[in-house]
């Protein structure tokens, strides 16, 4: 190559100014190298450049260097990206790897002889701007909703946590680490991490409770996130790890799992002499899309594994909007449309899990069409049913797809949240930034590590280091297994207990929310989840053997303890307890549009068998 030594010194980055693709890339990329290339048009500044034919410009980009040497094509694209941050790994290719110039190149060709097509679907993928995008508005709306989850968490369990683990309650929480202290050791604190090692009474459950509200209050006031995140991530899993069945669901495991990975979203301090913070991580913004995915695309797959003939021949949701643990009035509406459109639906459950999901990894665009079409089916399944804060926190992580070009136009006046740079003197010293990266560097390296073995070791036999640290870290539940509905229950048993004085008379507990009394309607009850409900629908499905919970869910009764009485909505017996129990098991379904008409049923129901044999106090 001819070279004339260049006036500057930085490098150029000629382009045809009359292409519109040209522009939009150049656009994309000038951000990216900040000041290191120059940007030129040919038309402006070709004539300074005698070493390249002017008729040569309008086929193909060139990167002109310092000392007046220069390249073209997708060589001068890849020189030019080498200035961007983790940049150098393309041109190195180029350089490097047998056989990707020449493919490089080929490509390019085709792109620069088809500009208009390539322009045309450049604007309808990224759409009519290809700047770098911004998430720093993303990043408040998702920690203020994030924060808002934890809020609803932690007031739903205040209400009912004293009548589940308390020390009136039915699996009090000091019996249970009693219990774990004389089976495991010292090792406990480890495989239970939780503060009511502490302290497990009445009060300490609720003052965490409460706490953790506090918490989510600072986030919500943009106060002290950093700090206010970690309480709640550590509140939450301290009441997790003793809360035994009745916060074993996957909504709460996943709300650990995203409260972890904040911690590495929020930016903890502002640097001196800045107005504004550090953008998020492209690396974290990946693992919060990466556990979107996991969510929506396992909740497909086990489907498939699962091998269920309702999932197999598109008839599941003949049964699925009745035999949920609560559903709502519309889950009944819906339950009354035709085989067809349930098959029809099935199959686009399938197409959105398993295939739709995939769209939240493409450009901007693409991403927002997945985006747009999760969120549709997420706010369906929360008009069908009840799933507590489970709908709300994978809405949250969808909108962690849109950038800040979209917030900015919801949440106008606050486009200034933008990182201003820092100045050097004021910097922290080097060793402490270094300290904390390393930090930052090497949990989120086991994280990724856990989320890319299961996809790469398909067999099963994980490296041995794999599953040490899996085991070490499985208490702290910062990775989970999801998947919703494997297998469709096709019936809808339900615990009724009875109580009695004289076991002639007996009369009913009604309970809040799940099905009792036929005429009751269903009702929107989330997100709040009433844990007692949620586990006796779990426990119709076995036998009381199986749930030694609910046997003391029926002593507590029996003793009338006040705290257990009060999860119910309820008491036949308001002035004493009763001297006996029994738990009778009835088949539920929803009514026909003519049978509630006529009555205003919105069950059906019929004996089946008796739960559990009378009980006593002896």
């Amino acid at each position: 190559m001819a070279s004339v030594p260049q006036k500057g010194k930085k490098p150029v980055l000629i382009y045809d100014g009359d292409c519109g693709f040209c522009r939009l890339w150049i656009a994309r990329w000038s951000p990216l190298t900040e000041e290191e290339v120059v940007y030129r048009p040919s038309q402006e500044v070709g004539e300074n450049y005698p070493q390249i034919s002017p008729e040569y410009f309008e086929s193909s980009v060139y990167f002109v260097d310092p000392d007046g040497s220069f390249c073209s094509g997708a060589q001068a694209v890849f020189k030019a990206l080498s200035y961007a941050p983790n940049g150098k790994w393309l041109l190195r290719a180029y350089e490097k790897v047998p056989g990707f110039a020449p493919i490089s190149e080929w490509g390019y060709r085709q792109v620069a002889g088809n500009r208009k097509i390539f322009s045309a679907l450049t604007q309808w993928i990224w759409g009519g701007s290809l700047e770098t995008p911004t998430w720093f508005l993303t990043r408040r709306v998702f920690l203020f909703l994030l924060s808002l989850i934890y809020l609803v968490a932690f007031l739903s369990l205040w209400t009912q946590i004293e009548g589940l683990v308390g020390q009136k309650g039915i699996l009090p929480v000091e019996s249970f680490l009693k219990d774990v202290q004389a089976h495991r050791g010292s090792d406990r604190f480890w495989n239970w991490p939780t503060l009511f090692w502490l302290h497990a009474g009445d009060g300490f459950l609720q003052a965490i409770c409460l706490l953790g509200v506090g918490a989510s209050l600072c986030v919500m006031a943009n106060r002290a996130v950093g700090l206010a995140l970690l309480l709640m991530w550590g509140f939450y899993l301290s009441l997790f790890n003793v809360a035994q069945p009745f916060l074993g669901f996957q909504w709460d495991t996943l709300l650990l799992e995203t409260g972890f990975l904040a911690l590495f979203l929020v930016p903890w301090r502002r640097n001196k002499g800045t107005t504004g913070e550090p953008p998020p991580s492209p690396l974290v913004l990946f693992l919060f899309r990466f556990l979107l995915f996991r969510v929506v695309f396992t909740s497909g797959l086990v489907k498939i594994i699962s091998q269920d003939p309702t999932w197999n021949d598109f008839t599941a949701l003949y049964y699925h909007y009745e035999t949920q643990p609560l559903p709502t009035w519309i889950g009944w509406y819906a339950h009354q449309l035709p085989h067809g459109f349930q098959e029809f639906s099935v199959a686009c459950v399938f197409i959105i899990q398993l295939g739709v999901v995939f769209l939240i990894f493409g450009p901007r665009r693409i991403r927002y069409i997945g985006c747009a079409v999760l969120v549709f089916h997420e706010v369906l399944i929360f008009l069908t049913g009840n799933y507590c804060f489970f709908n709300l926190l994978t809405l949250a992580l969808c909108l962690l797809l849109l950038d800040d070009a979209v917030f900015s136009r919801w949440l106008p006046g606050k486009g200034n949240w933008k990182f201003s740079g820092q100045k050097k003197t004021e910097l922290v010293s080097v060793w402490k930034r270094r300290f904390f990266t390393g930090i930052r560097v090497g949990v989120l390296g086991i994280c990724i590590m856990l989320y890319a073995v299961p996809l790469l070791v398909t067999s099963g036999n994980y490296p041995s280091i794999y599953v040490a640290i899996a085991n070490a870290i499985r208490p702290f539940h910062i990775f989970n297994s999801y998947g919703l509905f494997a297998v469709m229950t096709t019936s809808r048993p339900e615990i009724i207990i009875l109580g009695s004085d004289d076991r002639e008379n007996w009369f009913p507990y009604e309970f809040k929310w799940k099905p009792g009394i036929v005429t009751n309607k269903p009702e929107f009850v989330a997100p709040h989840q009433p844990r007692l409900d949620w586990q006796m629908w779990f426990a119709a499905l076995s036998n009381y053997e199986r749930n030694p919970w609910l046997i003391q869910f029926m002593i507590r009764l029996l003793q009338g303890s006040r705290p257990v009485i009060e999860l119910l909505g309820s008491n036949p017996f308001p002035d004493s307890p009763p001297k006996y129990l029994q738990a009778l098991v009835y088949d539920y379904r929803f009514s026909d549009t003519e049978t509630r008409n006529r009555d205003g049923s919105w069950w059906n129901r019929k004996l089946l068998r008796p739960y559990t044999p009378i009980l006593q106090l002896p």
